[in-house]
Order: structure tokens, then sequence, then C-alpha cells
């Protein structure tokens, strides 16, 4: 017996040298057998059989060897079972791929499309397994480690220190023995937890909870309070660094200072804290309003901060921005809009020495352009949006109608905040989250969803990763992650680590429990406490994560970064506090916020366009506000402005006109069955009665899907073929006192069934102020059969014909122009519409996440839809039709107007020169489309400098 187990100890140990095989040849002739996709590559064939059959023996052994590791050793744990499970089923799917292969092979003609699929997923598993494999090797967390903003900051430096200062003393105070124990703790998190975890309990041994701590492994007590030289861990972490027994094997030994302290902390009775253990920096909850520098030469409190700043590290104040460059910038940071030409040349006539600050003040005061685009900001940080998951099965809610109303209003936010935690139907859409469909992992259900999102987004917080686990990023546990999630659920929630039960219920608790207590027996109950601390001034950290937020959008870099990790070290810590406390004395005024940042001279710098990301990252010193590209509602809205509309119809229409018109359209059915709409004519009557002839107006909005020929009572009235072109008609001289009728000849001009609607309003205004509507409803009749030629008469019999049916608004946007109302709105604004391709290629990004930042770096997609898309150039041939009709052969009003609208300023002679001879005298609308691409293509034009 005892031959056979060091026998089996030893085939055990080959494992980890003979695992390299089977992923070595898998993924190769994985690789391989892709080149033979098409038939191509044939040769190869042989060397891929090879190649599969040896990879999946090698599987088998791997996972055998594996068994006798787990078996002979003292690995236990969920991530050694994981690890064993999926090794042992990629080998099963290894061999199934062989077999299968080699029976596809012997068949005529060779099929080998359910190999392929096999040989797929043994591959994928594979990867799972080895990625388990490594994290036993080197720890949980080991390839996330080295991501930018989850380096480990622990060093020994703090051990040191603090062993000095306890030796300090004849005796250690309670407050003494709280600090020993937690950095004891600290120093096990880092050395120890890779082998010695919940997840990976070498040796039976847990070093995580105090539980294990203290029950010890398999060779012994691991702490024997008083007794350091009977304790198994400080025996093995004090032998020589070359025995085969010394602890840590993985990674750094310990130094004498944290052996010392070991030692001390058992010494003095392996006290064990209350409190949790801090592995990672953590902030400051508290927020204290810093005071201001004696700075004389500044008056700006922003400037007397940043001018000690730049003392301290040698950066001088640069001249700041002209007045051309500082109007295009306040104008798209505030309203998201380019300024006029006149506007800009007044402004810079203006001799007043307040005339910046007056400016700032008149964009935030304009609250329908200043809410129509920070709107694109809020829907990225609080994850709303109009379409895309959930809005199908009505698994999610928008809050667009409430986040419109609460920005145009300037609502605090505070107030803001309140609402979307203690919500109202408005706002319920924040907490509700996405009900995906299907089962999903237990860190993806609702609840856990609502923690995540104000973590992210309010607090600057990361709870997605402990929703699993405890966090390898932050502090956060996983008790921590299902008690803050508990607040928003109806039923007690049980832990689920890695998305496996473990038997304990969560109990209700906030992130900073310091703050209040969230305990409540009912939900609404819990959600009032929520939003009531949330907002407690002593919670720096929700002032600090929306200062920083705005201070990034307005400079392109955040105080702290990422702004999503609030626990970082910020550049200047005075400067964020201060500006968050301000923030809290103005009643938490978001416009406030921004007008203190933008009438400060550190906004006003020259732009500095840093090397690279990394520069922005690493080593980072504030010299001005960072070159930014234009976002893409941004550069979407300076289109629409000045060159042609790039929208047509919004999702969400602030102003909208309230009707009770529907999309309809004839039932089409297939037998029983309804289906949609076939190609072809249809035909619509609605027939109404007018009780008296004084009408003093009559109008009718009509849009169809897609073509039509509108008449009343027998006469035609007008006709169009694009939905998008609301038709607009004056009828009061076709209406009659008594009975009249409206008939509307409909086209579906599709191939195939696609779908087809109209939709219809007509409004007519007596003498003494009363009003009469008809709108497109399911009163309506229609038939899909040809009538007679006097059917658009109201004498016609039309009993035989169908009720129509309503198609819904799912494949329609609203149309701006379909309102009675007068309204000054010439474009789409794109923060109204929904996600676009367009939008997509130029970075808006797809919102069933929190997002936070944007990416700046401009990517090939874009490339290609700004040089080849077919979207963006008819947008810019239609522009360059309106520019040739504006200004026909006129090349220097052209040209000259083009750069003041674009790029606010005349254009150069040389600039001049040059594009006169592009265009020529009698420029083509192909010549002007390529005068107005190349400005638009300009980095003067893209980037806000």
């Amino acid at each position: 017996m005892e031959n056979s187990n060091w026998i089996l100890q030893f085939l055990g140990r080959l494992h980890p040298l003979l695992v390299h095989f089977p992923i070595g040849l898998l993924f190769t002739g994985f690789i391989l057998e892709l080149l033979t996709l098409k038939g191509k590559r044939k040769g190869l064939r042989d060397g891929i059989s090879f190649m599969v059959c040896i990879g999946a023996g090698f599987a088998v052994l791997s996972a055998l060897f594996g068994w006798f590791l787990k078996t002979q050793e003292d690995y236990t744990g969920n991530l050694v079972d994981n690890h064993q499970y999926t090794g042992i089923a990629t080998a099963v799917l290894a061999l199934i791929t062989a077999l299968v292969l080699k029976s596809s092979l012997k068949k005529s003609p060779v099929n080998l499309k359910a190999y392929r699929i096999v040989f797929f997923m043994t591959v994928v598993l594979l990867t799972i397994a080895g990625h388990l494999g490594a994290n036993l090797t080197h720890g949980e967390g080991y390839l996330a480690s080295v991501l930018p903003g989850n380096k480990d900051n622990y060093t020994s430096k703090e051990s040191g220190a603090l062993l000095a200062e306890l030796k300090s003393v004849d005796t250690l105070s309670e407050l003494q023995k709280d600090k020993l124990n937690l950095e004891v703790r600290g120093l096990f998190a880092h050395r120890c937890y890779q082998c010695h975890s919940e997840n990976k309990q070498k040796g039976e041994l847990i070093l995580e909870t105090k539980a294990g701590v203290f029950k010890g492994g398999k060779t012994g007590l691991a702490v024997v309070p008083g007794k350091p030289e009977e304790s198994e861990i400080y025996k093995r972490i004090s032998l020589p660094a070359n025995h085969k027994d010394v602890m840590p094997t993985k990674g750094k030994l310990l130094t004498s200072d944290e052996i010392a302290l070991v030692k001390l902390w058992i010494d003095e009775g392996a006290h064990w804290s209350d409190q949790a253990v801090k592995i990672f920096p953590e902030a400051e909850l508290a927020l204290v309003k810093p005071e201001l520098p004696k700075v004389s030469e500044e008056s700006h409190p922003i400037d007397k901060i940043v001018s000690t700043y730049f003392d301290d590290n040698d950066v001088s104040w640069q001249a700041l921005i002209d007045d051309r460059k500082f109007i295009k910038r306040a104008y798209m940071d505030v309203i998201g809009l380019l300024p006029e030409p006149e506007f800009i040349d007044a402004f810079v006539a203006d001799n007043n020495s307040n005339k910046r600050e007056r400016l700032i003040d008149d964009l935030l005061n304009d609250s329908e352009n200043y809410t129509q685009h920070w709107l694109s900001f809020w829907n990225d940080l609080l994850r709303n949006d109009y379409s895309g998951t959930g809005f199908i099965t009505k698994g999610r809610f928008q809050i667009t109608e409430w986040l419109y109303n609460a920005l145009k209003d300037n609502k605090s936010y505070d107030h803001m905040v309140t609402e979307l935690l203690n919500p109202d139907k408005e706002s319920e859409g924040f907490i509700k989250g996405i009900q995906w469909r299907g089962v999903v992992n237990s860190s993806q259900r609702t609840e856990m969803q609502a923690a995540q999102n104000i973590g992210q987004s309010l607090m600057g917080v990361n709870v997605k990763c402990a929703s699993c686990h405890n966090s390898f990023v932050s502090n956060l546990t996983l008790d921590q992650a299902y008690g803050f999630a508990s607040i928003f659920a109806e039923e007690p929630l049980e832990l689920n680590r890695c998305d496996k039960p473990i038997g304990k219920i969560a109990k209700v608790n906030f992130l900073y429990p310091e703050l209040g207590s969230v305990e409540g027996t009912t939900l609404k109950e819990r959600l009032f406490k929520l939003s009531k601390i949330m907002i407690d001034k002593k919670n720096g950290r929700l002032y600090r994560t929306i200062t920083n937020r705005i201070w990034e959008r307005l400079i392109g870099r955040g105080i702290i970064e990422p702004v999503d990790e609030m626990d970082n070290d910020p550049w200047n810590a005075e400067l964020l506090d201060w500006l968050a406390a301000d923030f809290i004395d103005s009643g938490t005024d978001l416009k406030h916020l921004i007008k203190r940042i933008m009438t400060s001279k550190a906004y006003h710098l020259p732009a500095v366009n840093y090397k690279s990301s990394e520069h922005l990252k690493q080593n980072y010193v504030f010299e001005g506000p960072v070159l930014r590209r234009l976002s893409a509602e941004q550069f979407s809205d300076a289109i629409s402005q000045v060159i042609a509309p790039v929208y047509v119809a919004v999702e969400f229409n602030p102003n909208e006109e309230k009707m009770r018109a529907l999309r309809i359209w004839h039932h089409e059915k297939d037998l029983t069955n309804t289906v949609l709409p076939l190609p072809g004519k249809r035909y619509f009557r609605k027939e109404f009665k007018l009780l008296k002839d004084d009408i003093k107006q009559a109008s009718i909005l009509i849009s169809v899907d897609d073509a039509y020929k509108l008449f009343i009572n027998g006469k035609p009235v007008g006709e169009g073929n694009n939905w998008t072109d609301v038709g607009k008609f004056d009828i009061t001289k076709l209406l009659t006192k008594g009975n009249n009728v409206i008939a509307i000849e409909g086209n579906n001009l599709g191939k195939i069934d696609n779908p087809a609607s109209i939709l219809f309003a007509m409004k007519v205004d007596f003498e003494d102020g009363k009003t009469f509507k008809v709108f497109s409803d399911k009163t309506w009749v229609s038939t899909n059969k040809a009538p007679q030629s006097n059917w658009v008469n109201l004498n016609f019999d039309d009993s035989k014909w169908m009720e129509v049916r309503d198609y819904g608004t799912n494949n329609w946007s609203k149309l701006l122009e379909f309102t009675f109302k007068e309204h000054k709105e010439t474009f789409v604004r794109a923060s109204l519409v929904k996600q676009h391709p367009f939008l997509k290629a130029l970075g808006r990004p797809n919102r069933e996440i929190v997002a936070t930042t944007r990416e700046e770096q401009a990517t090939l997609l874009q490339a290609l839809e700004l040089t080849n898309g077919a979207f963006f150039n008819g947008i810019l041939e239609e522009g360059a039709k309106q520019w040739r009709d504006t200004y026909g052969n006129d090349s220097n009003a052209i040209i000259d107007m083009l750069y003041q609208k674009l790029l606010g300023r005349h254009p150069s002679s040389d600039e001049q020169k040059i594009l006169i001879e592009a265009l020529g005298n009698e420029p083509s609308i192909a010549q002007v489309q390529d005068v107005i691409w190349s400005v638009l293509m300009s980095p003067e034009f893209q980037f806000i400098n």
C-alpha cells in the first residue's frame, strides 16, 4: 500500500508536465482545422488527424494523473473541484472528437461538420480547464492582476513601520492589537491566499477566515495563541529559503519584518479584530472641505489649488485660449452644438471682461439644448436606452421622461439620487435592471444588477467582482455584495459563490454600514432608508464620484482615474474634496458644478495632446484640458446643424403632442394567422360626421410606409412615398356639414413581406373655439382587393371591408413634424435617437451595461464608416445638393461659409486657394461633397481644443 501511494503520488506530480501536451496539440490542430474550411489545404488532414488522436490520448492521461494528484496530495476546495470536472470533460470530449473524426473520414463523401462542432466544444472546455488550472498554480486573479487599475499595491514598508511602532511600547493597546491583526491578515491575503483560500484549500488549511486560521490544516494547528514555536504557520515561514517545507511556495518569501510581525501577533495571543481586513487601499468616506491656499495672484478657488499644484510640479501657467476656441469649447461642452458664425463674431468683438462667464450662464440657461446634450452622459451612466435587450419582453424599463425633466428643471443631484433609489413608475427602470431571457448566472439577477449599477455609477466602486466571490480588485466581500443586493429583493437571498449556493442567507446591509441601517420589513421601507443614507453629507463618496465625473467630462481626464475606481489616488485630493464640498454647499446643483469648473483659468488653458493613453493613466501631471474628440452625438449634431439632417425620427420626443393616432394597416392573414404585410396596394376608409359648418381651419397630418394617395370626399388631397416626410395639408374647403369620408390608397413597395403602416391625424377648428379630431385607429376599414373607381366617394358601400390592425410602433420612431403645434426644432438631436449603426461606429456604447467613459481612440470601423459608409455618404450627398442650391456656382462663398460654420473662422489664403482649385468655377454636387468631407475630416473640426 505504501509503495502504491508513492507511485500514484509520483504520477500525480507529472500532471503539470503532461497537461501541456494536449493543450499544445489540440489548439494547434484546431487552428490548422480552421485553415481547411471550404475544402482548402487538404494536405493538412493527415497532420491534423495525428494531432487530434495524440492530443486526445494525452488529455486522458492528464485527467487521470490530475486525479492522482488531487487524491494523493492535499488539494481541496471549489476551484480544485471545478478544474477536475472540466479536465475530465475535456478528456472525454477529446476522445469523442478523435472517434468522430475517424468515423467521418471513412464515409464517402467525407462530412466533417459534426467533428468540427465537437472539436470546437473540446477547445472551449480546454480553455476553461486551462484557466482554472492557472488559477490553481498562480492564484485567482492571476491574469486580471496585471490589467490597468488592478495592480497589487501591497508593499512591505507598512509592515516595517508598524513593527517599529509596536516594539516601542511595553503593552499593546486594543487599537494596536487590531492594527497588528489586520496587517497580518493583509499579509496572508497577499502571500498565502493563492494556496490557502476557501476556493483552494491546500493541506485543508484556510487562511481567509478566523475559523480556518484557528482550525489549522492536515499537519496541525496553524496558530497556537501565545506559542509561535508550536504554530505551524510560524515554523513554515521562518524556514530557510532552500528548505522543502518553507512557505509560501509560490511568490515572494516573507521578509524578516513580516515574519517578526506574525511572531509578535501570535506572542500577543493571536488577537482577531472584528474589523474586515482592508487588503486594498480605500478612500476615506467622510468629506471635509479643505482650506484654500493663500495664493494672492489667483481669485478663482480652483485656480488657487491648481497654482499651488503647478508650483509643486514645476508646471507654468500657459496663455489662455483665444475667444474663438473658447466659444466652440463652451458651446460643445454645455449644449453640444456649434456656435453660429454671427455669435462668434459678436463674442470676439465684445470687450466686456466678464463675457466668458456671461456666455457660460447663457448656455446653461438654454435648458432645452443643455438637456438634449447632457442626456447622453446620463443615459450612459444610468444604463438608460430606448431599445435593445429586455424591451421586447417587457423585462426592462426606460427612465427617459423622468431623466429629461430632471435635467431640464435642473433638479438637485440629491433629489435625483433619491428618486432613483426610492423610485416611482417613471424612475424605477434604473434599479429594476434587465430581466434577461432564460436562466442567468446568480450574479446577473436583477437585485444584484441594482447593487452593481448603484455601486459603479453613483459610488465609483466595483460590486461586480464581489457578486461572484470575494473581490480581487477591492475590499468588498461576497457577503457585502449580497447584503447590498438584498435591499432590492422581495425575498431573502442565498449567497452563491461562483454560481454555486453555499447555504448562507444574506443579511441586508449597505456597503458602508457606518452611514446607517437599511434594514426594513418591506422593500419600500428599505429603499426609503437607502435613499436617505445615500445622500447623507457624511457619504463623501457619492459627491466625490459625481464631481470627478463632471471634471472628466469637461477636462478630459478625471482627478481620479479610472472614474469608476474611486479608491485610487487622485492627482490632487484637495481639489477633488474642495469641489465636492462646494457642490454640496450649492445644494448639489449640477449646473453650479459645471459653471464652477468652466469659469476657472484651468478650464481656459490650451488643450494638451498627451502622447498616448498611458501618459494619461500613469504618472499623470495636470497641465490643462485634454485634447478631446467629438462624441458620436456631437459629431452627428454638427452634421445635422450645418450640412443636412442625419436622423429623421426620435425615440423620445420631449415636445410630443399627445395623440391617439395608431400605426394601422390592412390585417394580413395567412389562413388564421396574422402575418407581415404583403407587398402591394391596400385601400382604407374612415367616415365621420361634422355637426357644424362654421369651420375656421381643418388640417391633416399623414405618414405612410411606403407610399400613399389621400382623398377627402372624393377629392385628391396629396400623395407621398417616404414615411419620414410628414404630409401636411389644409382641407378647410373640402369638408362639409354632415357626413364626410377619408380615403387612402396605401402601397407597400417592398419585394417581400415587410412592415407597412399609416399614421393619420385630422384636426378641425371651429369659429366658436371647439375642436373635432380624427385619428388612425381600429375604427377604420380596409381591403386588399382593388375596389371600384368610386371607392373614394362618400356613397360607396364598404360594409364588407375588414377592420384594420394596429401594427404598433416598434418599426417606426417618432417624427418631430407629426404635430399641429408650431415648433422650433430644425433637426433631430442624436441623444434622442435609439442606437443607430452610425452612432455605434462613432463610439456610442451598448447601454446594457453602465458605460461611464467612451473610447477616445479612433477605430478601424469609424475610419471605414467615415470614408466608405453608404449612410454617411448619403447624408453628405444630400447636404452637398442643399449647399449647391443655396450658393450656386459661388465657390468662394461655399468655402468661406463652410469654414465659418464648421471651424468658426474664415479660411486662410492657402486653404482658400487649394479648395477653389478643387471646386472650380462651376462646382458639381460631387465636388462640393468632397470639399465638405475634407473639412469634416480635419483635426480642427474633429477635436475640441
